[in-house]
C-alpha cells in the first residue's frame, strides 16, 4: 500500500523501523528510524542499478533491521507539481509496492538535499566528504520530518 499522506498510513507491528530512501539519479540514500519511531539516523547509500538488483540489497536490510515500513522522499517541483524526479519516485514505490506487503509512506522531500548541504558546509565538510555523506543524510532528514509528522498526528 502507497500513502502520499502520512495521515493515511496504516500501523506497523509494535517494535519494528522505519526505513527511509533517498532516491537519486546515481545513488540512494538510506537512514534507519529507531523502534520507537523517534529518530532517524543515517545508514548508507547505495549506487543505484537495475531496479530489481537494488531490491535485492532493501529486501536484505529490510529483513536485517527488522523494517516494517518505508518513508520515500517524493521531490516536488517548488510549486508542488510532479516533474520526473517525483514521478520516477513514483514508479519506484510503484514497483516495490508489487514485490512487497510493507507500507510506503511518499513524503515531501522538497529542500532536503540543500538543507543537508547547507548544514555540512556550515560544518566546513569537504567536498568529498559532503559527496559521501549528503545521500543517507538528506534520507535521514526525510525520514525525521516523516517521523515527527507521524507523531504529531498521534497526539491529536
Amino acid at each position: 500500500m502507497i500513502v502520499a499522506n502520512l495521515s493515511e498510513f496504516r500501523p506497523m507491528p509494535p517494535g519494528t523501523r522505519l526505513l527511509g530512501l533517498d532516491l537519486g539519479e546515481k545513488t540512494i540514500g538510506l537512514a534507519l528510524s529507531d523502534t520507537t519511531l523517534s529518530v532517524a539516523t543515517p545508514m548508507q547509500t547505495l549506487k543505484r542499478g537495475k531496479f530489481s538488483a537494488d531490491v535485492v540489497v532493501l529486501e536484505k536490510i529490510i529483513a536485517e533491521q527488522g523494517v516494517g515500513g518505508l518513508v520515500i522522499g517524493l521531490p516536488l517541483n517548488m510549486d508542488g507539481s510532479d516533474g520526473p524526479a517525483a514521478r520516477s519516485a513514483r514508479a519506484f514505490a510503484r514497483n516495490f509496492a508489487a514485490r512487497s506487503p510493507l507500507p510506503i509512506a511518499l513524503h515531501d522531500e522538497r529542500l532536503s538535499t540543500a538543507a543537508v548541504t547547507r548544514t555540512l558546509l556550515e560544518a566546513d565538510a569537504s567536498r568529498a566528504s559532503r559527496a559521501r555523506v549528503v545521500d543517507k543524510m538528506a534520507a535521514a532528514y526525510i525520514l525525521q520530518g516523516a517521523l515527527d509528522r507521524l507523531r504529531s498526528l498521534g497526539e491529536k
